[in-house]
């Protein structure tokens, strides 16, 4: 039993296996070819520097596939219909009345995607910060560049575990795997993220201007200079203070990121995919293929969208054969499956211009500013060509519009948006279960890992 703690703990406290192409291994077994942790924390060259930066890269985007199933499956913008195991359907939908506990299928055993890949990426974070500031192979410039790039990630990265566990809370000292800090509640964690972010966008500033001076994949392409990584922190914490329900705090975020009224709603920094030895696009499904696990779009979507709504046309493919899953509750029955990528090699953005500007909408709103907030809304509906807003300017009303439009702009992103939306304005309640018999969760206790972990330490 302990070889078996051992072994999770090893998987928190080590940042792990960095892409398939980067030759640098993080393992705690001195080897020459792949070099441990301790190797890289004494004058790294610079060469181990760039591959801790690739590897984080690829840590990144980790909780890709798990968060874009599940929590999209909570907030019922999808349903992963999977036929050879029932339990992404009975377990993630609560059917029978299913509840979440700490070995919950999909997450409870090892956290999953939503809880310890976040950690692994956080971690790959910390060793990354370490070497660069343990080595005299690169400038005091650079340094502070990497260690605002490291503290970006990580910001972004803490949210995950924090919006999926909510109130149970979260690690945020973890500097020490053996021996981490207490779990602190939702809002404190917030708090606490909103640190690191600022930390991250301190040290970038102090880093001068022009480029990053390491190689970032072309996920970043566009905002792989100084102020563009600057931008986008900013833009994190934009989506951060939304959570705090700090508005003003958004409005700030937004003023310096990349946020642009009159731009392109697709820009913003992604995870980038590819033919192997990387891998491909996990969201991307073969056009009408003859599958039996497929993403498909939730009947709710479909019935409630306005007509002539082009995020509509774009985003669903309305499929020749439907998927079909029995349950228990019954049958399920995806008739539009998720059309947004050209190939199984499109990367996948992780915060975009839209949701800035959606962002821009709801602060004002929040603020009871009406007018800067129809005027954001607009920007919206008249890129998916529904026309101006005519409805009440209430505050009330303003954020009813901004959470439809959240709904359908940020459709089945992988960051499960309308789950948490719904749970910022307590209006789980309205989000459907008639098509599936399920529940909707409000959060997740800490995974059975966790618990281990405690376990093993105590003993």
């Amino acid at each position: 039993m302990k070889n078996t703690l051992k072994n999770i703990s090893k998987v928190i406290a080590v940042a792990g296996v960095l892409a398939a192409c980067n030759p640098l291994q993080l393992d705690e077994i001195q080897d020459p070819n792949n070099p441990s942790v301790g190797s890289v924390s004494d004058n790294a060259t610079r060469e181990q520097i760039q591959f801790l930066i690739t590897g984080l890269e690829s840590r990144h985007r980790g909780y890709v596939t798990n968060v874009s199933q599940a929590w999209n499956t909570f907030g019922r913008e999808i349903w992963y219909l999977n036929a050879s195991d029932p339990r992404f359907q009975t377990d993630w939908l609560g059917q029978n009345g299913r509840t979440p506990d700490r070995s919950y299928f999909g997450f409870g055993n090892t956290g999953g995607g939503s809880y310890a890949s976040p950690y692994q990426a956080i971690n790959q974070a910390n060793v990354l910060v370490t070497a660069s500031e343990n080595t005299e192979n690169i400038s005091a410039s650079a340094r502070s560049a990497v260690s605002g790039f490291a503290k970006t990630i990580q910001g972004y990265q803490y949210m995950i575990p924090a919006n999926f566990v909510y109130e149970n809370g979260i690690r945020i000292d973890v500097s020490d795997p053996l021996n981490p800090g207490p779990f602190v509640p939702y809002a404190q964690a917030l708090d606490a993220i909103k640190a690191i972010l600022d930390e991250g966008d301190a040290a970038l500033n102090s880093a001068g201007s022009g480029a990053f001076p390491f190689t970032l994949t072309r996920g970043f392409d566009g905002f792989n200079t100084i102020e563009g990584l600057r931008q986008v922190n900013r833009a994190i914490t934009a989506r951060l203070n939304a959570y705090r329900q700090d508005w003003q705090g958004v409005l700030t975020a937004l003023d310096a990121s990349f946020m642009d009224l009159n731009g392109d709603l697709n820009a913003g920094p992604a995870h980038p995919y590819g033919a192997a030895p990387d891998v491909f696009n996990p969201l991307f499904y073969v056009p009408n293929a003859a599958v039996n696990t497929i993403i498909v779009v939730h009947p709710s979507v479909l019935e409630d969208a306005t007509p002539g709504d082009l995020r509509v046309a774009s985003k669903f493919l309305e499929r020749d054969t439907p998927v079909t899953v029995s349950t228990d509750a019954g049958t399920l029955v995806g008739t539009h499956q998720d059309a947004r990528w050209a190939s199984n090699t499109a990367s996948i953005p992780f915060i975009r211009n839209e949701e800035l500007i959606l962002l821009k909408a709801e602060a004002h709103a929040n603020l009871n500013q009406s007018s800067e907030a129809v005027e954001a809304i607009n920007i919206i509906r008249n890129a998916a060509g529904l026309g101006d807003y005519s409805g009440a300017t209430t505050q009330a009303a303003l954020i009813d519009e901004i959470l439809y439009q959240r709904r359908y702009s940020l459709w089945a992103e992988p960051w499960g948006h309308r789950w948490i939306d719904a749970r910022r304005y307590n209006r789980l309640s309205e989000i459907p279960t008639d098509f599936d018999g399920g529940t909707i969760f409000t959060q997740f206790p800490h995974p059975q890992a966790e618990l281990s972990w405690e376990e093993y330490v105590g003993n």
